[in-house]
């Protein structure tokens, strides 16, 4: 299997399902001809929602190990995952080092790399303790988290309606999205990437994570990082054109120069921190 044929694994992050990448996917398979690209559901979301949610991402990263065997699909892979599922793939390629090749990381906060505070940014607090702990219908729900999650939506009311029908037809138990949400706030990364090549997405008014996380992230694993001027926590959602070309340009580059040939630009966009 060639390097450009290697399948593409995606992983969403908290309480959401492979529908949330909207077009993406079938765009990076044109991108990538010949490459699978494969849309993983976590227990406990999308058509996986009546399965209870592993308690830690440890056990989220096992099963990833297990569905992918299941699914006969070919290793190494390349995964591409935002958020809680970039915890995932970072303790999916620690746990099982020969599913995971090569990895794009949207958006992620690790500890012990960032403090909490950064990790979640303080502002979010209130209205995410008023979700979780009272009554919130699903359209305030919804609303509530595109508002804290992207920044460069055209037709809000067209996104907050799509992901309530997704809601309506597979809803998240709130017993999964807390364990979700605990996991995630629990999870220790190593202090080595155990990634082979690894490359970081991040956003500069991303209002749910601070930037300095994938800052400090990528200063410490010396990895790639390409950090988009406008958008919000769901950089795919907000620009999947940026997205695709700077991963394109990442993965040309490190296939006709080697290892650590994004050390001063990809795209224009990514240097090494």
């Amino acid at each position: 299997m060639s390097r450009a044929a290697a399948p593409w694994v995606l992983l969403r992050g908290l309480t959401r399902e492979a529908r949330h990448w909207g077009r993406f996917p079938r765009q990076l398979g044109e991108v990538f001809p010949g490459a699978a690209v494969i849309c993983l559901d976590l227990p406990g979301n999308g058509k996986l929602n009546g399965m209870e949610s592993p308690p830690s991402v440890e056990a989220m990263a096992d099963w990833c190990h297990s569905e992918i065997a299941r699914l006969a699909i070919a290793v190494p892979c390349r995964v591409l995952a935002m958020s809680l599922g970039a915890m995932v793939a970072v303790a999916w390629a620690q746990r099982h080092p020969g599913d995971v090749a090569t990895a794009v990381l949207v958006n992620t906060s690790l500890r012990p790399f960032s403090p909490f505070h950064q990790r979640l940014r303080p502002a979010n607090y209130p209205r995410l303790l008023r979700l979780f702990a009272l009554p919130a219908s699903d359209r305030e729900i919804e609303s509530a988290l595109l508002q804290m999650t992207t920044r460069r939506v055209s037709d809000p009311d067209a996104v907050v309606g799509q992901w309530l029908q997704w809601r309506h037809e597979n809803p998240v138990l709130r017993r999964n999205a807390l364990r979700q949400l605990l996991a995630a706030a629990l999870y220790r990364a190593p202090q080595q990437s155990p990634l082979e090549r690894l490359l970081l997405l991040a956003s500069a008014r991303d209002a749910l994570v601070d930037t300095r996380c994938s800052l400090q992230l990528a200063a410490r694993w010396e990895a790639d990082i390409a950090v988009h001027p406008e958008a919000g926590h769901d950089l795919p959602q907000d620009d999947e054109a940026w997205v695709l070309q700077s991963i394109q340009a990442w993965i040309r580059l490190g296939e006709w120069e080697g290892p650590g040939a994004c050390a001063h630009s990809c795209n224009g966009v990514a240097t090494k921190a």
